[in-house]
């Protein structure tokens, strides 16, 4: 009797293994998978895979509304992220408007409901530990949903130039990026060249930080927070450290190089466009097809931040009902090694030359 039992829990397993199989090998782009999902999985939170090649399981939501923030773009639903990327942000909310000048955070973009590749927009973002912040302060007022959907964004270089405006810089801009960057749990501060700069030109606090604020085109109405894996994450995977030095020599000059408009040479020969390449669900970690096909949590406000007044309650609070054999844990166990080749770790993806203007 007890050897037909033993049979039938392996051939369930083999059967919940084939499932699992069939839904990665899913060529749909997996963009449109993640993308059409509106609620998180249940289940603890787990980050899985690479910043730019993963999915969260167990996401918890920022409020919409706090004491010192407000979510810009309510309809693409990306507020969700880590448990402890969440408490990140509502704590930089709290100390910048105490400390430093900045009335509260305006809060862009973090995950998806389940993370994963987005349907516009982001490359990363998709394991609940990447966040925008926009350089703009919060107004002293409740923004209303279209004033958040459309909120405009303003730069902080001056026009036509990759360079800070001084009459648009402030000090308190500089003491919130470094207040991000001063955080242990935060592996790099992404800024546009510009404002990497002005920080290395005009930054009198701990010069040490500086090795965290890295140069990336694009970021110059809003920064960026990258944080580590939590600590005793399995399954995720961080970016190498960045350089133990300031980096406001060589390398940011070389950014700078590659920024400056270039005469555009006309192709001799017609270039035939190529075919754009996707990633699946076959390209992510294994234990993404059980996060994309696990259970909802029953509605968006139960799974926000600080809903039961504790991370730790928010994380685990619908834990306990996925089959050990279709759980994340397991499918990670059983997975010794992911293909993370699509992803180029340990850099800092470079620009191409910028096209001359007309």
């Amino acid at each position: 009797m007890r050897s037909i039992f033993r049979f039938a829990i392996i051939l369930a397993s083999l059967v919940s293994i084939t499932a699992q199989d069939a839904v990665a090998a899913d060529p749909t782009p997996a963009k449109k998978l993640f993308g059409s999902v509106t609620l998180p999985s249940k289940g603890n939170a787990q980050s899985l895979g690479f910043y730019a090649k993963g999915c969260l399981a167990g996401g918890i939501a920022i409020p919409v509304d706090g004491p010192a923030w407000q979510v810009l773009h309510l309809s693409r639903n990306r507020r969700w992220g880590n448990p402890e990327m969440i408490a990140l942000l509502e704590r930089l909310s709290r100390e910048a408007s105490a400390k430093d000048g900045w009335p509260g955070l305006l809060v862009g973009d973090i995950s998806q409901p389940r993370g994963g590749p987005m349907l516009s927009g982001h490359a990363s973002h998709q394991i609940g530990l990447d966040a925008d912040i926009w350089l703009t302060p919060m107004p002293d007022r409740k923004l209303s949903y279209d004033e958040r959907e459309f909120f405009p964004e303003n730069s902080v270089l001056r026009k036509g130039t990759l360079y800070v405006d001084p009459n648009k810089w402030t000090k308190a801009h500089a003491r919130l990026i470094m207040r991000a960057a001063s955080y242990p749990n935060v592996e790099r501060v992404f800024v546009h060249p510009g404002i990497k700069k002005k920080l290395c030109d005009t930054w009198q606090g701990d010069r040490s930080l500086l090795s965290k604020v890295r140069p990336i085109y694009g970021h110059h109405y809003h920064f960026h927070i990258r944080m580590k894996c939590p600590a005793g994450s399995v399954g995720c995977e961080d970016q190498v450290d960045p350089p133990n030095d300031s980096g406001c020599g060589k390398p940011l000059a070389e950014w700078f190089d590659k920024l400056r408009p270039r005469p555009v040479a006309k192709p001799k020969k017609p270039v035939k466009p190529t075919k754009p390449t996707y990633l699946t669900l076959n390209n992510l970690p294994k234990a993404c097809a059980v996060v994309l096909d696990a259970k909802s949590v029953p509605s968006a406000q139960m799974a926000e931040f600080g809903r039961s007044g504790d991370v730790a309650v928010n994380a685990a609070a619908f834990a306990g009902d996925v089959p050990a054999t279709k759980s994340v844990d397991a499918i990670i166990a059983a997975t010794e090694t992911e293909d993370m080749s699509l992803v180029p770790q340990g850099r800092i993806p470079i620009p191409l030359p910028r096209p001359l203007q007309p």
